[in-house]
This record gives structure tokens, sequence and C-alpha cells, in this order.
């Protein structure tokens, strides 16, 4: 069944996405990134390890360093409306790079228009890349690695937006996303993410020449408006990116602007 569309007028805003980092991004879930250099090649000393967070330990006959925990696995099924018991899920997105069009500010520039946004109430939802580097690619062409936009919002708690269904039906949505305050982020190839329970998000966005894999783990129940809620809305949500190959033609961070 196709999302309700919200009634409500979309906001116009304007806004520089923000490096996905675990304090930029710990309103809306959890981000996951090594906190070791690439180049790191062998355990540091144990005295290094206590300003890490979580402090790790020595495994796998002292070749390895466990982080435990990273990031929740939350399971909040036990209080949805249908009672019906949850059961954890792993499954693969294969995300295609998305059609993008022109800016009309620049010839460098692109745009992705923002339509829909997401949610899983009862549950974390975390997507981890893989075969994705966050190094550019060898040869002649020099081709930097697709990389990919977190675009969240907070929800409205305690509140209802109207909606109309494809039939024309007025629906309410309950909890529905804070559109003034959505953000967007700029995730690399050596970073996964974790949507906390409730947290609107647009469905993955790949920048780049090929597609990125995601492994993705979180708990489902089978009953779709309880694993999944979405809606839909007008024009004004945009993400701005730069088309230039080192993505920071003009040193804007990152070389990612949105228009939101």
């Amino acid at each position: 069944m196709p999302p309700p569309t919200l009634s409500s007028p979309t906001p116009h805003l304007t806004l520089t996405p923000e490096p996905l980092t675990p304090a930029a991004f710990s309103p809306f879930g959890t981000a996951i990134t090594s906190q070791l250099p690439r180049t790191t090649t062998t355990p540091p000393p144990p005295s290094t390890l206590q300003a890490l967070h979580p402090i790790p330990v020595l495994a796998n006959q002292n070749s390895a360093l466990k982080f435990s925990p990273i990031s929740p696995l939350d399971d909040n099924y036990a209080a949805c409306p249908s009672g019906r018991a949850s059961a954890a899920r792993m499954t693969m997105f294969s995300c295609f790079p998305r059609t993008l069009r022109a800016s009309p500010r620049s010839s460098h520039r692109a745009v992705f228009d923002v339509r829909i946004l997401e949610r899983h109430p009862f549950t974390t939802q975390t997507f981890s890349p893989l075969d994705l580097s966050s190094q550019q690619t060898t040869g002649a062409q020099n081709v930097p690695e697709p990389y990919y936009l977190v675009i969240v919002a907070p929800s409205l708690k305690g509140s209802t937006a109207r909606a109309t269904t494809a039939a024309g039906e007025v629906v309410f949505v309950a909890d529905p996303p804070d559109l003034s305050r959505v953000k967007a982020f700029v995730a690399r190839g050596g970073q996964a993410v974790t949507y906390g329970p409730g947290t609107w998000h647009a469905p993955m966005v790949v920048v780049g020449d090929r597609r990125v894999d995601f492994l993705v783990v979180q708990f489902v129940n089978g009953v779709d408006s309880e694993d999944c809620q979405e809606v839909v809305f007008g024009e004004g949500l945009a993400v701005e990116v730069d088309r230039r190959v080192d993505g920071c033609g003009d040193g804007e961070s990152k070389g990612v602007k949105a228009r939101l």
C-alpha cells in the first residue's frame, strides 16, 4: 500500500550536512566508526587504550582489539499494538546510485530530492556498508569511492499529522516527522549507522558511480504497520552535492551542501 501524503506544507530550509560523527548523530541513533587510524597494523600499547570508548580489550590471542558494546540492538515490540512477537532479521540491501537532477546554482552541483521518510517504531536498524573503502580507487581515472547520505528527522512525539492516502482517504500519522529539523550527514566507507527506534529517515541514498551493498540488522514481527511506517510530502526538501571528482571543489565541508 502506498504511504500517505502529509497535508501540511513542506518547509524550505538551507543547511550544510555534517560529517557523520557519534556526537553529531547521537540524537538520532549511533554512528559507528573505528577509533583506530587506518594505518594501525598492530594493537596499540595498553596504556593508550584507556582513552578509547568503549575501552577495548585484547582478544584472539592478542591479535585483535574487542570494542563492546558499540551500538544498541533494541527490540521494543513488547509494546506494539498487535502483541505479535518479533525475531532478529539480517538482510542485505543492494543500493544503486540515485538519480540526481541538475542544480540551478552551478554546473558543478547536482540535487537529490527527498520525497519520503520512514521509521521503525519498535526496533533499531543498523546499516553496514560492504566492499566500500573510504580511500580513492587506483588507476588512470582515479575514480573516488561512492559515499552515502544519511538524512534524518526527529519525531513530533505525542502529536498527529493529517495525511491523505492514494485513495483520497484522510488519515492521521502519529508522531510524525518534524520536517523543520531535518538533518543530513555524509557517511564514508569506514562508517556504519544505527537508526534509533522511531527515528524518521530517508531510504539509503548512495552518491557515486557504483552500487553499495549494506548488511542490515533489525527486529521484525511481520506486521507491516509496526515494522515500517512511511510518509511522503511535497517539494521543498533536497540535498545538493558537488559533482567534481575530489568532492570538495569550492572548499565546502566534504563538497556537500544540502538545501532543505
